[in-house]
């Protein structure tokens, strides 16, 4: 789920970019911050927007640089235990498929890909289903339920484990 938030923190201008408007240089430095990375409140942060910068900043003694209080909306996508999601697929591996799904690819292993058997073909590469013969490869839209959320750092992000095994989820046709 794509979330909002309105924020407030504190963004250094170095000297050198001084003369630059400060709104634009303000989301420019918020965005290398926080852009891609992983909060357990916000989710994967994909972008700060809507900056609203002091224009009366503090100088600390030994820095040339101005600090000033900012207040922006980020935008982050924060995946839900129970949530159902479509994607295309980008990457099929022998144990499982890689959905895309907003700026993070989850995962669904073999096992979880239908109620069928299913047998990896590495020259497609992808699955077939062995009743029906259809088949799933990389570009393929499915639906899936996610089924696992793991947190690492902030730079490691989340992990996400997905299931096609319960009604209305799977390839779409």
């Amino acid at each position: 789920m794509y979330l909002v938030s309105h924020v407030r923190d504190i963004v250094r201008i170095p000297p050198d970019r001084l003369g630059e408007p400060l709104e634009d240089v303000s989301i420019s430095i918020l965005n290398q911050k926080y852009s891609g990375l992983y909060d357990k409140e916000l989710g994967i942060i994909i972008g700060v927007y809507n900056v609203e910068v002091d224009p009366l900043g503090k100088i600390i003694p030994n820095d040339g640089a101005t600090y000033h209080n900012v207040k922006m909306d980020i935008i982050s996508y924060k995946p839900f235990l129970h949530e159902v999601v479509e994607g295309p697929v980008v990457d099929v591996k022998s144990f499982g498929i890689f959905v895309r799904i907003g700026p993070i690819d989850g995962f669904v292993h073999k096992s979880q890909l239908s109620e069928e058997y299913v047998e990896y073909d590495p020259t497609r590469p992808g699955f077939i289903l062995k009743d029906t013969r259809k088949t799933i490869e990389i570009g393929d839209m499915v639906r899936a339920r996610i089924v696992g959320i793991s947190a690492g750092s902030e730079r490691e992000g989340i992990r996400v484990q997905m299931t096609m095994r319960q009604p209305y989820l799977g390839k779409i046709e």
